[in-house]
């Protein structure tokens, strides 16, 4: 798995573009100093937000050498969105895509292994991802220690109670984490998922009346 500053070695400029909290956030990263990227961000629905920041980056799409995106744990609508937009863009010119994980960005760029940091996944279970340390979902009566999920990320369930907010700044965590190995190349952009859905068969009938008596 490559880091950043690998990625932006060999083919920057980079397009990065995160809609895993409630925020939109991209970034133009021009080289290899994370000091000269821009950033903007959007609280506009993804299908809008995603291309009010690219306007507001003045960013044409033709110029980006590789893309790097947030394929989860979060907004399944939003990563969608992105990964969508990706695989059209690519479409009209080929370029190598990366991905990465929200969690394992926070966890890393908090450098502790004592902390966990979770993400709803609905039905009482929650992601939950801890330095070097490996993306699990567990049933909320199972996590323990001090936890911490990302601010502006969804959730429907009642989180633990001893659950606190961290910050989700793309522009202050990837500095931190640069070198770290934490980008996947991807061919088929998509949301993150722990496994694929499974589906029940069903056989249709012709609904009949009942028969006379």
């Amino acid at each position: 798995m490559p880091s950043l500053r690998q990625i932006l070695a060999a083919h920057a400029p980079v397009l990065l573009i995160d809609a895993a909290s409630t925020r939109v956030q991209a970034g133009w990263l021009a080289n290899g100093e994370l000091t000269t990227a821009r950033w903007t961000t959007s609280d506009e629905d993804t299908g809008v937000g995603l291309f009010t920041s690219l306007a507001a980056l003045g960013v044409e799409i033709d110029a980006v050498g590789a893309f790097v995106f947030c394929d989860g744990p979060g907004s399944v609508l939003g990563i969608r969105t992105c990964a969508m937009a990706l695989r059209t863009w690519n479409v009209l010119k080929a370029r190598p895509m990366f991905t990465y994980c929200s969690l394992a960005v926070v966890a890393q760029g908090l450098g502790r292994p004592d902390v966990g940091v979770v993400a709803d996944a609905r039905r009482e279970l929650w992601h939950h991802f801890t330095f070097r340390g490996t993306l699990r979902r567990v049933p909320v009566g199972e996590l323990s220690g001090e936890l911490v999920m990302p601010e502006n990320f969804r959730h429907w369930s009642q989180p633990p109670a001893s659950v606190t907010s961290v910050p989700y700044s793309l522009a202050e965590l990837l500095p931190r984490v640069i070198d770290a190995d934490l980008f996947h190349p991807t061919d088929a952009p998509d949301a993150f998922l722990h496994e694929e859905p499974s589906y029940v068969t069903w056989t249709p009938k012709i609904h009949r009346a009942p028969s006379a008596t």
